[in-house]
């Protein structure tokens, strides 16, 4: 382990591709000032691998993930593995002890968590048995199954419906009936959801804690909707917002105490992300995460760099130190890069 005075951490960001978590946390890194950045990915085409700021990078192999990415950090010495995505994050995770054994430590949640809130319908059944206020959930595997509900509903997968991926709102028994089929013809499972209204604000809350359980802090951003790149649907029965986060950054500090609260309630040790609307003034969750978040890097912008500060911390035994929160409007554009044909990974 390197001391805090001399040698960077070396740090692997597993996939890193394009407008991903994975690119917005080595934003983060960067920004730090005090990593040697190492991304790798399964696409030969990920944006990320052609990322000037790496000292290198690599192509990962589909059918043998974890021991590929266990090469890769032999091959550059990485002391740190940073999941750019929700499936590199089980995939590692469950390689955890393979890893640790070979003096890597990968930076996230813990892994009964991080599987816990990858299944949607496990996630919410929990947080109803702790007491937390959640929109009307529930979850069937046919579009038989839907029953009495309220339109118009949210309907998505139980898993994989991170960045909003095969979200929908159906705004009639036809189009929910149509959605869950979508979702369930091919043994999926489906969660139906309450609708929030958008009006008292949508929010995407990070909060952090360190892996024994002690509380750093939290950050929250009211989402903009208005704009084309945070709306992945709009339309008379409302809006749902994209993966793409952009808005206000400010204390909130209702909200946060809220998002604090569940997160400390589920046991968090790591970066937690919560999604969620404000209803009577109340912060009601409709998607959490247990990873750093693709906010992160607008996070780190305003003072709060969760990624750095979570790092510092497992690899240097470093306490928790937060910036002053610079409050303001974080917006988000795409970049584009030219890769010529011969550097093209294989």
């Amino acid at each position: 382990m390197p001391s805090a005075t001399n040698a960077r951490i070396r740090v692997l960001v597993a996939g890193v591709g394009g407008a991903s978590l994975g690119t917005e946390i080595l934003k983060s890194l960067t920004l730090a000032g005090h990593y040697e950045t190492f991304g790798c990915d399964i696409s030969p085409y990920a944006y990320g691998l052609y990322e000037s700021s790496l000292k290198k990078t690599f192509l990962i192999d589909r059918d043998n993930y974890a021991q590929s990415v266990l090469e890769v950090c032999r091959g550059c010495n990485a002391q740190v593995i940073i999941p750019g995505g929700e499936r590199p994050l089980l995939l590692l995770g469950a390689a955890e002890d393979i890893f640790r054994r070979n003096g890597v430590v990968i930076a996230g949640n813990s892994p009964v968590l991080t599987t816990r809130f990858a299944d949607k319908s496990e996630a919410f059944r929990a947080l109803e048995s702790l007491g937390v206020a959640v929109p009307q959930t529930s979850s069937v595997r046919s579009c038989h199954q839907l029953g009495e509900i309220s339109f118009p509903c949210v309907i998505k997968p139980a898993r994989g419906s991170g960045g909003s991926t095969s979200v929908f709102l159906a705004a009639t028994q036809d189009e929910a009936m149509q959605y869950t089929a979508h979702i369930t013809l091919n043994g999926g499972e489906a969660i139906v959801q309450e609708y929030i209204g958008d009006e008292e604000g949508e929010f995407t809350v990070g909060v952090l804690h360190l892996p024994n359980g002690q509380l750093v802090g939290s950050i929250a951003l009211r989402r903009l909707l208005q704009p084309k790149l945070s709306h992945l649907f709009r339309g008379k029965a409302g809006v749902i917002s994209s993966g793409y986060s952009q808005g206000l950054i400010d204390d909130f500090p209702e909200v946060r105490a809220t998002a604090e609260r569940i997160a400390t309630l589920v046991g968090s040790r790591g970066p937690l992300n919560i999604q969620g609307r404000v209803r009577h003034g109340k912060l009601l969750p409709f998607e959490i995460n247990a990873r750093f978040s693709a906010s992160t890097f607008l996070r780190s912008l305003a003072g709060f760099n969760e990624v750095d500060i979570f790092l510092q911390h497992l690899v240097l035994g470093k306490d928790p130190v937060i910036g002053r929160l610079r409050s303001g409007y974080y917006l988000r554009s795409f970049n584009e890069s030219f890769v010529p044909i011969s550097a093209i990974k294989s």
